[in-house]
């Protein structure tokens, strides 16, 4: 596995499997998330199954487990009639699920990472996959920041020109923030200014893409990489919910324009029939298995998955981790 220049102390160190889809992962035990808010939905329905799939997929060798929050945010919950503390409290509990399960293994070390989605994801329209947004930079950052403030309030780090936010998680917050499927540059700045105020905070960033060489809305993929490298909070740079086929492409394009850990996450390499809102074509666990073995020689230090991948997945990702150490 190819080594990083990261610092030591990175709240990363070690850790090379990241969990599977999470989503789908829902969906494949009978729970509902085809309303506008996905699988937070579960976080209410069926915290219970949400539980599980956490514990599955470190049963299954994943050393970092991402929280069900990905579609979470005021916006998202006020376009439903629900308030912003029905959000916030959607985002904590969600952290609490994610620490109770890491907890029942005591004898390893399992970081909890806060998913947090794009501006996109809240549009519940496909925009994280175009990044075609009708709003300000001042509107990004301002959605942004409200759950950074819930989150770092979690953790017991409130920013000094804000008020303070909500109460500290039994749990402590999360390990750090995991800013996913992400389209667009402009999004990123917007993000690395509404994190300012909280410079303790970590957390990695990974970007939906168009090819092998740019992400979603366009730009290249290296000048976000080259971007985020600058930000002090930033601990990882990444894709996830691309296919397979592009990921070996983007380490090269990302390890060219950064000093960072690489982290990738794809889907399983099935495609999506938006028409007939379908999955297609087939996947197979040692397929993906063998393939994340490629991209850890490529130089990628964290490896997952996305959509459609399993326990099987991450079981042969967490091998291939093992055999590239």
């Amino acid at each position: 596995m190819a080594k990083n220049a990261e610092p030591a102390d990175s709240v990363l160190s070690g850790v090379h499997v990241l969990d599977g889809g999470l989503a789908s992962e829902l969906e494949y035990q009978g729970v509902r998330i085809d309303g506008p808010l996905w699988s937070a939905h579960a976080l209410e329905d069926a915290p219970e199954k949400v539980a599980a799939v956490h514990r599955a997929w470190i049963e299954a060798g994943a050393q970092c487990i991402a929280t069900c929050s990905y579609q979470v945010s005021r916006m998202g919950y006020a376009e439903f009639g629900l308030p912003p503390e029905r959000a916030d409290a959607a985002l904590l509990r969600s952290v609490e699920l994610a620490r109770t399960v890491a907890a029942e293994f005591p004898g390893r070390r399992v970081l909890v990472a806060a998913s947090l989605g794009p501006y996109g994801a809240a549009l519940h329209n496909g925009g994280e996959y175009t990044g075609d947004y009708n709003c300000s930079f001042e509107d990004l950052v301002a959605f942004h920041r409200e759950r950074i403030a819930v989150l770092a309030g979690a953790r017991g780090e409130q920013a000094p020109d804000l008020h303070p936010t909500g109460q500290r998680s039994p749990g402590g917050g999360p390990d750090l923030l995991a800013f996913e499927t992400f389209p667009s540059l402009e999004e990123v700045r917007a993000v690395g200014q509404a994190l300012a105020p909280w410079p303790g905070l970590r957390a990695w960033f990974s970007f939906s893409c168009r090819d092998e060489k740019h992400v979603s809305h366009g730009e290249p993929v290296a000048d976000c990489a080259a971007f985020l490298e600058r930000l002090p909070q930033t601990v990882a740079i990444g894709v996830n919910c691309v296919p397979p086929k592009w990921i070996s492409s983007l380490i090269a394009e990302l390890r060219a324009a950064s000093s960072k850990p690489v982290i990738v996450y794809p889907n399983s390499g099935e495609g999506w029939d938006a028409e007939h809102r379908c999955w297609t074509g087939t996947t197979d666990a040692a397929e993906f298995g063998a393939m994340a073995e490629k991209w850890f020689r490529a130089g990628a230090q964290i490896v997952g998955g996305c959509c459609r991948t399993r326990p099987a997945h991450i079981r042969q990702v967490a091998q291939a981790a093992t055999e590239n150490g």
